[in-house]
């Protein structure tokens, strides 16, 4: 029996599906540039998210149901749940402020199955005494796993601050360098 979602909202050109996966049901959300959000259906923090994202695009015709970025981002996360792979090339149009921007940019380069500190993340943008900038602007990041702000860890290499929550965040680490032995040995 399929599970029965609550319609998503509706604003300007999006278009939004739900994507199921072993941790809980995932909320995405495309427009034309590609892929606005993606996160877990359950975050406290997702209806401000969709507001936030509403609010950075013109009003215009929506975008049909079947997009093609919610296509692609579907059948990678499907793959990447499968052990499949680790990477993503669905097209991304995040929306934040140039610091958060840059701190997301950042998330990118850190490679599946690899953790890096809040530190370390504040250091490489250029703003050594930001972690807790930093802690802020990955938790504004709605582009779940394929902005992989679940590897950066505390300084002590505690797992902290995870808007999914901390045990999706040990189970990614936990399946990435996993699948990425697997897939190294291959």
């Amino acid at each position: 029996m399929r599970t029965q979602h609550p319609p998503l909202p509706a604003a300007g050109n999006l278009a939004s599906a739900w994507i199921p996966s072993p941790l809980g049901p995932m909320v995405a959300v495309a427009d034309d540039a590609g892929l606005l959000l993606l996160d877990f259906a359950d975050r406290r923090d997702l209806p401000a998210a969709l507001a936030r994202i509403a609010a950075h695009l013109p009003p215009d015709s929506p975008s049909p149901p079947d997009h093609p970025h919610l296509s692609l981002i579907a059948r990678e996360l499907r793959d990447y749940f499968a052990d499949d792979r680790l990477n993503f090339t669905c097209p991304l149009a995040p929306t934040g402020t140039p610091f958060e921007l840059r701190a997301w940019t950042y998330l990118r380069t850190i490679p599946p199955g690899e953790t890096r500190t809040y530190g370390q993340q504040a250091a490489t943008i250029a703003s050594p005494a930001a972690s807790r900038a930093v802690g802020r602007a990955n938790g504004n990041n709605f582009l779940a796993i394929v902005i992989p702000c679940h590897r950066v860890i505390g300084a002590a290499g505690k797992l902290t601050g995870y808007g999914g929550g901390l045990h999706r965040k040990a189970w990614l680490l936990e399946h990435e360098l996993r699948v990425r032995m697997e897939l190294a040995a291959r």
